[in-house]
């Protein structure tokens, strides 16, 4: 299997999208980063937010060759952690000294993971990770998302969470 982590962006650790990675990762064997544990400032022009947690952070995804990005689905879109991390990947644009850094994202597997009270990830969610992959030059890999409308299920689950696995375990898009 490739090697791969999980990035978990959500306000409960241990909630839908929390559980839901954690069957994901545990089944891999994978490390899950918690984004809420973290120490991310918000994108800044003038990049006087260097000394947080973003860049070591990035160094150590960036060891990995695919990259779960975990997030509930809050009003049509991304967390704002997970948008936070997102946003700051313009550092790696912006930095000369980073510039080398944001090249090593090139070619890497990027899937998504979600949950929701709908049937299905809204387009527009889906379209905000894809579009950033594809900038950055990532495949976008695959979609797992959990209708949790009423409550997290897990056996309604099992065949998506299952293909979604196999998927990663076989790097295959």
């Amino acid at each position: 299997m490739r090697s791969t982590v999980a990035l978990l962006a959500s306000s409960r650790r241990h909630g839908n999208t929390g559980r839901l990675t954690d069957w994901v990762a545990d089944a891999l064997r994978i490390e899950v980063i918690d984004l809420a544990q973290r120490t991310i400032s918000p994108f800044d022009y003038e990049h006087k937010n260097r000394a947080d947690d973003f860049e070591p952070l990035l160094d150590h995804v960036l060891e990995f060759e695919q990259i779960i990005f975990a997030s509930p689905v809050y009003w049509y879109a991304m967390s704002a952690p997970m948008k936070v991390f997102v946003d700051r990947i313009s550092d790696l644009l912006d930095l000369p000294d980073l510039l080398a850094k944001g090249r090593r994202l090139r070619g890497k597997d990027a899937y998504v993971l979600c949950t929701s009270i709908e049937d299905e990830a809204t387009p527009c969610f889906v379209t905000s990770f894809s579009e950033t992959f594809n900038y950055l030059g990532m495949r976008y890999a695959g979609l797992l998302h959990a209708n949790c409308r009423d409550d997290y299920v897990p056996a309604l689950y099992e065949r998506d969470v299952n293909a979604f696995i196999e998927r990663l375990r076989g790097g295959t898009t």
